[in-house]
């Protein structure tokens, strides 16, 4: 994730401020220039004002009145929502209190991962624009339900339970699952791996190189899963998949290392603009040494660089966590093969799937 600063003051900035902590100036995020914009109010609508300030007036999106989105749009556009909450379906019941802080909770995850989608000039259609435009339905769970909601991906509407929200009700899914990582911002970009399958893969014409990578989608899914979960993983899942679960089936192979691209793109990013570089005095062959000095999201960046980049930033990471007591921020071990998988990915988003990998 970029870092910004304050157009007024240059103050240090994150993705979600809404007001600058030193000048007071309020903020808002414009994603098309990924800029975060300081704004004075001009009769309801908001001019940009401070250094590079772009001409024109903006709008807040429409959920910025419950506190759950801070983009921008401009004041013409005749639009209501932003470009990262009109791909909303349904949203949380808010006359139940404890909803909103969950839904802000997901709508801080699902924009990041919009803003990664973007960064890398995925396509983002909606159910306007498409029949099976991406879409996202937060539900609770309600007592006369048959069932618990359950996360997942249907035509391109993405389900996300509610209840994922609540840290401790999902640390309790994770140990019970027997999972070494599970994040909202996690399951949004695994479920969104699903729908980018359908985009970039089955209606993009690199299916056949995409099923010599991952497999043969065509096998029964739901007899898959019921396999998976009946006899577990195979006991040398961590050589072929990025995780246990990636082995039920090939489309979760792909939205599992869908997952992970998104992971280690934004790590990578996080870490350039925080110009961290890693040398530890023991590293004698200098496989943990890096400057993360390049951009991430450029065409010509190989995904050996990527690899290498992220490596030694979430080893030294994981350090730091131990050091607080906390689990591995990123609990992984990712073997050639999954590192070929990642590298297919790379190739898909960059428009370059079925070439040798770059």
């Amino acid at each position: 994730m970029k870092l910004f600063s304050c157009p007024v003051c240059s103050q240090i900035l994150f993705f979600e401020n809404t007001i600058c902590e030193r000048c007071r100036s309020t903020l808002g995020y414009e994603p098309y220039s990924n800029a975060m914009l300081a704004l004075e109010d001009r009769d309801g609508d908001f001019e940009a004002v401070g250094d590079g300030a772009p001409e024109g007036r903006w709008r807040y999106c429409a959920n910025a009145a419950f506190g759950v989105c801070n983009w921008l749009l401009p004041a013409d556009s005749g639009e209501t929502f932003c470009a990262a909450c009109r791909h909303n379906l349904t949203v949380p019941d808010l006359s139940r209190v404890e909803n909103l802080a969950l839904w802000r909770r997901m709508e801080a995850a699902k924009h990041r991962m919009i803003y990664t989608a973007m960064r890398l000039r995925l396509p983002l259609l909606t159910r306007a624009e498409h029949p099976e435009g991406l879409g996202f339905a937060f539900l609770a769970d309600t007592p006369d339900a048959d069932a618990p909601v359950m996360t997942g991906h249907d035509n391109g509407e993405i389900t996300i339970a509610l209840a994922e929200a609540d840290d401790a009700e999902r640390e309790r899914r994770r140990v019970v699952m027997g999972e070494p990582y599970r994040t909202l911002l996690g399951h949004f970009r695994h479920e969104v791996g699903h729908w980018y399958w359908d985009r970039l893969v089955r209606d993009g014409n690199t299916l056949e190189a995409c099923r010599a990578i991952f497999g043969d989608d065509r096998a029964d899914y739901g007899q898959a899963l019921k396999i998976h979960y009946a006899r577990g993983p195979r006991p040398d899942w961590q050589d072929y998949f990025v995780s246990a679960y990636a082995g039920a089936h090939p489309w979760e192979d792909f939205a599992e290392t869908w997952a992970h691209y998104f992971h280690l793109v934004d790590t990578v990013e996080t870490a350039s603009h925080w110009g961290i570089s890693t040398a530890p005095s023991v590293d004698a062959d200098g496989h943990l040494s890096v400057t993360v000095d390049f951009d991430v999201f450029a065409d010509d960046v190989a995904i050996t660089t990527i690899m290498e980049a992220g490596h030694a930033v979430t080893a030294a990471l994981n350090a730091f966590n131990r050091a607080m007591g906390l689990q591995d921020l990123y609990p992984f071990v990712l073997s050639p093969t999954v590192i070929g998988k990642l590298g297919f990915i790379h190739d898909l988003v960059h428009g370059r799937a079925g070439d040798v990998a770059h």
